[in-house]
């Protein structure tokens, strides 16, 4: 293979590539925003009325995000979370996200720890 046929194929899959994480970073930042920043915050503090009214906890802190792990999240992110009495506290997002948005919104509260 010659040096501009090498050259052109590393420069089309590096643009196809980092096309694909643009959109997947921009994916998420819609997923974020439309499901879950209207109670944990677009800092994932949960400093918004919605997230006192729930008692959202802080997911920047790493004492909390030590509670859980990211299996355990994946599941409450799909189904749902309910109180002691059985009301519900978040809705489940199973039907509107698929695994992947899921894993991907674990992975990004796990960046959320200060």
């Amino acid at each position: 293979m010659t040096y501009m046929k090498t050259t052109t194929i590393v420069f089309v899959t590096a643009c196809f590539f980092t096309t694909g994480l643009s959109s997947f970073g921009a994916e998420l930042a819609e997923n974020w925003t439309k499901h879950c920043a209207s109670c944990h915050g677009n800092d994932g503090k949960g400093n918004t009325k919605a997230g006192k009214k729930a008692d959202v906890k802080d997911l920047t802190d790493p004492k909390y995000q030590a509670n859980f792990s990211d299996e355990q999240m994946f599941k409450q992110i799909k189904e749902g979370m309910k109180d002691a009495k059985g009301k519900e506290k978040m809705k489940p997002f199973g039907g509107v996200l698929s695994d992947d948005e899921i894993k991907a919104l674990v992975a990004h509260v796990r960046t959320l720890k200060k």
